[in-house]
């Protein structure tokens, strides 16, 4: 028989029961402490702790009130609030039973006990008290995880008055429980925007779940969002907990909201009206308490008119917009946001490069920035990457002035958006050979968006 590696303490004034527990249970697990005298709780939790602690409920001879047994258990949680414990006793009902499980105890065990009995209720314990370890782990995890992506979001930054009146409206609602929808084009910063107003909330210490809508598939949608239970399917080896579960009492991030098809729309609706989910494979409903944030670059109004998305859906996740404007519309932010990223990578890569010239934040200033702050970011990090000047030049960058206003100087024959758009995508394919990655990132789309706008256009 295999010990499990957990620590036993078992606390009764009665020897004879000590040695039949440790004989017992020395068995199964690799320490068993075992101890009469109760004063001594104190000086032996604070060396040590135990997995699982046995409490006598009556210390006194002929006492049977069992109010030694609860005095003692506040003690043992002040000194180890996740303590678990388990009453033994031989003056046993229900009132004590139900007192014991309120006051902090695990479980509950009558003297004489039967062997196996007493086992499984230690082992069941014992797993309870794993899992609790797993789960403070994950928090410690989560914490540092989320003071890393906190120290990240500093790249939200900008003094323009468009920029202002952004920081105004999350502050006004990120106290709030209201669901958000969060518009802009790709590369402006949805996430972080979100990420901000996780971080002011009143869930600011939950966990905060961001979900790429645009990468997920028509087939994956319910079993990554609802999860699933073993066997739902063919390659469903064990039960998974959906995006929505996980991120049950923080906040849930659903980016690309445009691209879900009506199918998908009706589900999700579903969820957010019930506020339940239902596990692929399983009939039982689960309650989640989310706070739902949304983003897209897509005219949802439009899509509404043209019978591509469903009107209900949108009035669910947009109590309250928040627009984000291009980088092109605050210039102002651009030199701003430049030194920023220059003062990470010039770090980052261990560069000694002493500044950007004048010369080259005008350049950066007057390029259209069709990527925003992503195109711009990246662009630094490959300028500070591969120049071998002592400040960044120009020539650095590569892209040139008359490159940086395509867009804005194409002479248009026609001024039907979709036109506009199937246009502009055939061409930036031609110009990356057809490669989807390449032509993707040139856009500011995901590969996802890129192919459902190709297959819109029959390209």
């Amino acid at each position: 028989m295999i010990k499990k590696d957990g620590k036993i303490l078992i606390i009764d004034d009665n020897t004879d029961i000590l040695f039949a527990l440790k004989l017992l249970l020395k068995k199964h697990y690799k320490i068993v402490k075992t101890e009469k005298n109760p004063q001594k709780i104190y000086s032996i939790l604070r060396k040590e702790k135990y997995d699982i602690i046995l409490l006598d409920m009556n210390f006194r001879k002929d006492a049977i009130s069992g109010l030694e047994g609860f005095f003692w258990l506040k003690e043992i949680l002040k000194i180890d609030k996740n303590a678990i414990v388990i009453f033994i006793t031989a003056y046993a009902d229900t009132d004590k039973a139900v007192k014991s499980i309120k006051e902090g105890a695990t479980d509950f065990i009558l003297k004489p006990w039967q062997n196996e009995k007493l086992i499984a209720t230690v082992s069941s314990s014992f797993k309870l008290r794993k899992k609790n370890k797993e789960i403070d782990s994950l928090k410690k995890q989560q914490k540092n995880l989320k003071s890393m992506l906190n120290a990240s979001s500093t790249d939200f930054i900008g003094n323009s008055d468009l920029m202002k009146k952004v920081f105004e409206n999350i502050e006004k609602v990120a106290k709030t429980d209201a669901s958000v929808l969060i518009l802009g084009e790709n590369g402006t910063g949805k996430e972080l925007v979100a990420r901000a107003i996780h971080n002011n909330s009143l869930r600011k210490d939950e966990v905060f779940v961001s979900v790429d809508l645009g990468a997920i598939t028509e087939t994956l949608f319910e079993s990554e969002l609802f999860g699933y239970e073993k066997g739902a399917f063919t390659d469903a080896k064990k039960e998974r907990a959906g995006r929505f579960e996980i991120a049950s009492g923080g906040s849930l991030f659903l980016d690309e909201i445009g691209n879900l098809s009506l199918q998908a729309q009706a589900k999700l609706l579903t969820v957010l009206e019930r506020r339940q989910i239902i596990r692929l494979g399983s009939n039982l409903p689960i309650n989640i308490d989310i706070r739902l944030i949304c983003a897209t670059n897509m005219p949802l109004l439009e899509m509404i008119i043209e019978g591509k998305y469903r009107e209900d859906l949108l009035y669910r996740i947009n109590t309250v917009e928040i627009e984000l404007p291009p980088l092109r519309e605050r210039k102002d932010d651009i030199i701003l946001l430049a030194n920023h990223f220059f003062k990470i990578y010039n770090k980052k890569y261990k560069k000694k490069i002493s500044g950007i010239s004048n010369k080259t934040l005008n350049k950066l200033q007057n390029y259209h920035w069709r990527g925003n702050v992503r195109e711009l970011q990246h662009s630094l990090e490959r300028a500070i990457i591969m120049t071998d000047n002592k400040i960044l030049k120009p020539q650095d960058f590569n892209f040139s002035n008359n490159n940086s206003n395509k867009i804005e100087e194409m002479e248009l024959e026609n001024y039907n958006l979709e036109i506009i758009e199937k246009n502009i995508i055939l061409k930036i394919l031609k110009k990356n050979g057809g490669n989807i990655s390449t032509a993707s990132k040139e856009l500011g789309l995901t590969r996802t968006s890129l192919y459902r706008r190709m297959n819109k256009y029959n390209l």
